[in-house]
């Protein structure tokens, strides 16, 4: 009983012990002991970006216009086509230049998918809708569908990739600049009737 004892005894000893330990003196007030902490926040700043949009539209509908003995002609006009640079000089790499290019697919007739227009009888005339203030930015040259319109552009249609508008050097002007083009299919006089759709691709090419 008497180790029981002591064993108590020692035990409140260290509970007081503790306890007394959680009380501590309070501490002096010193003015000046305080610590400024400052930060400078920069405003977010977004880097400038290189896009190109096409105006809302419902497709171009091509309308016979020009027809003659040698060829069926129907005509129509690209969608106003945008190209925003909003880049500062510093973030254009030295050399770099951009492009849109334009390449159709086949034409396909809604009543029989047996019957097709090729894309080569497909042509376009760029023309740039904006100023150019250096000269930097320039429309592409015509291309002519495989019946030739007689202009002497090259006869090839849209078959392939065919240049809309382009820079040389990107950092030469920076800015917005819009372009479209005169659509013509130009087919042989003995194309079969029907309603015809294809889809025109138009591609922004940035590289340097």
């Amino acid at each position: 009983m008497t180790i029981n004892r002591t064993t108590q005894v020692l035990a409140a000893s260290v509970l007081g012990l503790t306890l007394a330990g959680v009380a501590t003196p309070a501490l002096a007030d010193d003015p000046g002991s305080g610590i400024d902490v400052s930060v400078n926040i920069e405003p977010t700043t977004t880097p400038g970006q290189l896009s190109m949009t096409v105006a809302d539209n419902n497709g171009v509908s091509l309308q016979e216009n020009g027809s003659d003995a040698a060829a069926r002609q129907f005509t129509g006009t690209l969608p106003t086509v945008t190209v925003t640079d909003t880049r500062t000089p510093e973030e254009i790499p030295a050399g770099e230049y951009w492009a849109v290019v334009g390449q159709a697919s086949q034409f396909v007739a809604s009543d029989d998918p047996a019957k097709t227009i090729g894309p080569e009888y497909l042509g376009w005339k760029p023309r740039l809708l904006s100023d150019s203030s250096t000269g930097a930015v320039s429309a592409g040259e015509p291309v002519s569908s495989v019946v030739s319109d007689g202009t002497g552009a090259p006869a090839v249609g849209l078959e392939g990739q065919e240049l809309l508008v382009s820079t040389a050097n990107s950092a030469d002007e920076i800015g917005t600049s819009q372009v479209n083009a005169d659509l013509a299919l130009r087919t042989s006089v003995d194309v079969a009737a029907g309603e015809y759709h294809s889809t025109l691709t138009l591609s922004l090419f940035n590289q340097s």
